[in-house]
């Protein structure tokens, strides 16, 4: 039922709030020119919770533009782990379910992905503009054989004003996600912060070419 997503998509929403004003049991496991990336338990699955911090190049506006989850958005365009994003059901102005598909990943030990979450957007006071999802079943959605089923536990996007800085906007990642199938938890821990990081690397084009 609808208010059931809208209520799942409000409660990931709040929850990225808290994670981003709560500063403790963060461990640093990867650091770029872009993003500093660390990690913690998840309180949500036997897996971890990743944050990903990085300033870039453009207006809260533009990165916004960029990573907004909308169906026909930009993502798919330069998000090399997105290979496609549709709206199944529009539960309201700012609440949709998604299903997003993912490619074969590093060097194709991990098969093709699909996830399906319902999505809010929500633009706060101070103009930080927030992406949230998590997981959600849909009729429309069984699961299908040629992918294995991952879980995305709350995570999102926060695009956050810098004072004084029209030009450039703090992006706050947190990613939490179950990715089914049978990997070895070596792998799992590899691959997350080296995704975050090209997910910086890729967004920064991005922002950089449109407003190019």
């Amino acid at each position: 039922p609808a208010m059931e997503g809208e209520q799942r998509a409000e409660e990931a929403a709040e929850q990225l709030r808290r994670y981003r004003r709560d500063p403790g049991g963060w461990s640093g496991c990867r650091s770029t020119g872009e993003v500093a990336v660390s990690w913690r338990p998840s309180a949500e699955f036997a897996g971890n919770l990743y944050r990903g911090e990085g300033i870039l190049p453009g207006s809260p506006r533009d990165v916004w533009e960029c990573i907004k989850p909308v169906a026909g958005g930009l993502r798919t365009k330069w998000d090399q782990n997105v290979k496609d994003f549709e709206v199944i059901e529009a539960l309201s102005d700012t609440v949709s379910v998604c299903r997003t598909t993912t490619p074969s990943a590093f060097m194709r030990i991990i098969s093709p992905r699909e996830f399906v979450d319902v999505v809010v957007m929500k633009q706060y006071e101070d103009g930080t503009m927030l992406s949230a999802a998590t997981n959600v079943e849909h009729p429309l959605c069984p699961p299908r054989s040629d992918y294995v089923r991952g879980f995305n536990y709350p995570c999102g996007c926060l695009c956050i004003p810098v004072p004084g800085e029209p030009d450039k906007t703090q992006l706050l990642t947190f990613f939490q996600t179950d990715l089914g199938g049978y990997l070895p938890q070596t792998v799992v821990d590899s691959f997350f912060p080296s995704s975050i990081s090209g997910f910086y690397r890729n967004l920064t084009k991005a922002v950089k070419a449109l407003k190019a």
